[in-house]
């Protein structure tokens, strides 16, 4: 068991499962770097089973809005009914995912899924996406953690649930045939995101121009209920005439849209952008300018190969310190318990699961819930409030109180932390009165709510 193990299977993965750090130890970088070679792992319901594509969510959306209409309006139990369908779907929906970050043989690939996930932020606060967070996630990120940033870039942008978030599904050119009609205009909010967050960064030479261009191109991105996908052109909606977006014109169908994201996912700003969050994420809440030039060149010279920029991180020394660097979110903290007591087992594994659920959010953090498109913090500041901690602590002792009386806490803490445990958590968990107490001083401790 060697030092690096221990940083590779909590630093780059999701905490340590029963035997993962010796695994990894015999090759840290090796065992990171297997884990990317294809797409993520898909989720699965708890009860079996397989999730519907986002096509198929799609027509479920219609269905329930004819059935409201159906309704006289106001009527606010056919509008509860909606609301309580469309929760169930996205809670199974994370159900399925916090399930698949406990079990994981690729705690890494996962981790990447989270990143891309938080990234490119889409949010159950626009009440609609209940529906196809999940759909997004499977559809538009999995797949595609060791391709191009192009080819996720372009699937997120035409995702049901991204054009649903930041309403392109309403978005109408205003000289399009339905705009001359209905009166209604275009909507900036995904060109202006795809840019500012996306791609380009706050600081990438982007004008307001350029936002309603890019809104003009994106002017018939909307929803079809025939097509697996869900997505839909809508040739009616799309702002005719061609556009031009930051000095290049671009063709007014959907082509003209596609090539327009495609470039996007090329320009150098993206590349300093991209490389600056994944160096925060995977190596310090302030990496070094060296850090970051490096997943930049990586990113430049393999066209926004997203397997190399992983691996880029993977092989920057700054990555391997020992001092933990990152205070783990919520999410990650939760998980991390969950992988060090092989959890869920059992009869009960899917109260398990929702348990878990519930106490990531009591701590401030869920999946798809942020309150905006910026997503949830990548920085330690955020997560290191009292009350923050607090309930941490507070979680480490309920975990503590169940553990059966033959527990062996000290055997836990060598195999799951290895050479990260401190001497002083060492100590302070042999003189803990109960086994139970030590499990939970373990949890608590410094170094295993940081990675």
């Amino acid at each position: 068991m060697s030092l690096e193990g221990a940083i590779a299977v909590h630093r780059f993965g999701l905490g340590s499962r029963p035997g993962e750090i010796e695994a990894a130890s015999q090759d840290p970088r090796g065992w990171l770097v297997a884990q990317i070679g294809t797409g993520a792992e898909q989720p699965v319901p708890p009860g079996g089973g397989v999730y519907p594509d986002c096509g198929t969510l799609v027509r479920q959306e219609q269905d329930m809005i004819a059935a409201r209409r159906a309704f006289k309006a106001g009527d606010t139990e056919a509008q509860k009914k909606q609301a309580g369908g469309r929760l169930k779907i996205f809670t199974d929906e994370m159900a399925g995912r916090f399930n698949l970050g406990f079990v994981t043989a690729r705690p890494f690939a996962e981790h990447l899924v989270w990143f891309w996930t938080n990234h490119f932020t889409v949010s159950t606060t626009a009440g609609r996406t209940l529906n196809f967070c999940g759909a997004f996630e499977r559809e538009a990120i999995r797949p595609y953690i060791g391709d191009s940033f192009e080819t996720m870039l372009l699937a997120v942008a035409s995702h049901p649930a991204m054009l649903v978030y930041l309403n392109n599904v309403a978005s109408i050119g205003p000289h399009s045939r339905a705009g001359e009609r209905s009166g209604k205009g275009r909507n900036e909010n995904l060109g202006r995101e795809l840019m500012e967050l996306y791609s380009l960064g706050v600081d990438g030479g982007y004008t307001q121009a350029d936002v309603i261009a890019l809104a003009n191109i994106l002017t018939g991105w909307g929803l079809d209920p025939r097509a697996p996908s869900g997505f839909g052109f809508f040739p009616n909606r799309h702002e005719p005439g061609g556009q031009t977006l930051r000095g290049k014109r671009y063709g007014d169908d959907l082509r003209g849209g596609i090539q327009a994201v495609r470039d996007l996912a090329h320009d150098p700003h993206t590349a300093r952008h991209i490389a600056t969050k994944f160096a925060t994420t995977f190596i310090a809440d302030q990496p070094s300018p060296q850090s970051v030039a490096r997943l930049e060149a990586v990113f430049n010279k393999s066209g926004g190969n997203l397997h190399a920029l992983a691996a880029a991180a993977v092989e920057d020394p700054a990555a391997w310190t020992p001092a933990p660097a990152k205070m783990r979110s919520p999410v990650e903290y939760v998980t991390a318990g969950y992988r060090l007591l092989g959890l869920p087992r059992g009869d009960n594994a899917d109260q398990q699961i929702r348990a878990a659920m519930g106490s990531a959010r009591a701590m401030g953090e869920f999946p798809m819930t942020a309150s905006s498109p910026n997503g949830w913090p990548l920085v330690s500041d955020a997560w290191v409030g009292p009350d923050a901690v607090l309930n941490r602590i507070e979680w480490a002792k309920q975990v503590g109180a169940r553990m059966p009386a033959n527990f062996n806490a000290a055997a836990l803490a060598d195999a799951g932390m290895g050479p990260l445990l401190s001497p002083a958590t060492r100590t302070a968990m042999a003189r803990a009165e109960t086994q139970g107490d030590a499990l939970a001083l373990l949890i608590s401790s410094p170094e295993f709510q940081r990675r």
